[in-house]
C-alpha cells in the first residue's frame, strides 16, 4: 500500500515543498486594523486574513476586503478594558457582570455553556456568509475555541457543517494542552495547516527569522495583527500597542518579503486547502 500523500502533495506540490499563510488576524476590530491588514494583504507579505464579526469596524472591512482571501475569527472574548463587544445570540454563559464578553480565554472556557458557544460560533459564521464574504476558513480569537476539547469538538464540527479548514495549534502545543483537534479534524475531512507559528509579544521580525528556517515540509501558518499607530489604537489598546505596530512594519519591510525568498517559502492564503476539502469525496 503507498504511503497517504502529505497535505503539499495533495494541494499538487512536491512532496518536499514548504507552504506558508502570513494570516491578519483581527480584521473589523478597528478602522486603524483595518487600514493597516488591507496594506499588509495587498503591499506586504500576508496572504489571507480573519474578520471579527462581533465588532464595530466589522461591516466596513467586508466593503474594503471584497477581493481578498478572509476568513473568520470566531471570537468569544473582548479583551480590552474600555472597548468592548457583545456576542450575536446573547447567550447568558457568555458574557460577564458587565454584558460582555469575558476577557480572556480561561474565564470563557470556565462559565460558557457549550451550546450556547455552538450557536454563537455558527451565527457569526452566519453573518459573514450574509455580508457577502466568501469565508476561506475559520480560527479562534485569543484560542478560545482551541484550549478545551468541548470547544475544539464544536471547532471541528462547524468546520466540517461549513465546508471549512482550520487553523490548528502545533501538534506540540495541542498535547501540552490535553486537546486533539487535529485527530478530530482528520476523522472529520477537515484540512488543517501541519503547523503554526506564533508566539505573542516577540517581535514578528524575529520569530520569523528564528522559526521559518526550521519547519520542515508542509504547509505553515504564521498569524499577525497589523494596526496603524494613532490615537485609535492607543486609544483601545493601551496596554500592547507596539505588538501591533511591530507586526504592521514588519509585514510590509521588504526585507520580509527577501527573507521569505531566500528560504524558498510557497506563499498561499487558505482558499487552496477549503478547495482541497470541498473537493473530497
Amino acid at each position: 500500500m503507498e504511503p497517504a500523500k502529505s497535505l503539499v502533495e495533495r494541494l499538487g506540490y512536491g512532496a518536499g515543498e514548504r507552504l506558508l499563510i502570513i494570516n491578519c488576524d483581527d480584521v473589523g476590530s478597528s478602522h486603524a486594523a483595518n487600514l493597516g491588514c488591507y496594506e499588509a494583504m495587498t503591499q506586504g507579505v500576508a496572504t489571507s486574513g480573519t474578520l471579527m464579526v462581533l465588532c464595530a469596524w466589522a461591516r466596513e472591512a467586508v466593503d474594503m476586503f471584497a477581493d481578498l482571501d478572509l476568513g473568520v475569527h470566531l471570537t468569544l472574548t473582548a479583551e480590552y478594558p474600555g472597548y468592548r463587544w457583545r456576542s450575536l445570540t446573547g447567550g447568558p454563559s457568555l458574557h460577564d457582570a458587565d454584558g460582555f464578553l469575558p476577557s480572556t480565554a480561561a474565564a470563557v472556557v470556565a462559565r460558557a455553556n457549550i451550546d450556547e458557544v455552538r450557536a454563537e460560533c455558527r451565527a457569526q459564521i452566519e453573518q459573514a456568509l450574509a455580508w457577502g464574504v466568501d469565508v476561506t476558513h475559520l480560527d479562534s480569537h485569543m484560542g478560545a475555541n482551541q484550549i478545551d476539547q468541548r470547544f475544539v469538538e464544536v471547532y471541528v464540527q462547524l468546520a466540517q457543517e461549513y465546508g471549512l479548514p482550520l487553523r490548528m495549534l502545533g501538534a506540540k502545543l495541542e498535547a501540552r494542552l490535553g486537546v486533539s483537534g487535529r485527530q478530530l479534524a482528520s476523522a472529520a475531512g477537515v484540512v488543517c495547516n501541519d503547523e503554526f507559528v506564533s508566539e505573542w509579544g516577540r517581535p514578528t521580525g524575529e520569530l520569523l527569522q528564528a522559526a521559518l528556517p526550521r519547519l520542515a515540509a508542509g504547509v505553515a501558518e504564521v498569524n499577525v495583527h497589523p494596526v496603524l499607530d494613532g490615537p485609535e489604537l492607543r486609544g483601545y489598546d493601551k496596554k500592547e500597542p507596539l505588538i501591533r505596530i511591530d507586526d504592521h512594519v514588519a509585514v510590509m519591510d521588504p526585507a520580509t518579503r527577501r527573507f521569505l525568498q531566500d528560504q524558498g517559502f510557497r506563499m498561499i492564503s487558505f482558499r487552496p486547502l477549503r478547495d482541497l476539502q470541498r473537493s473530497a469525496p
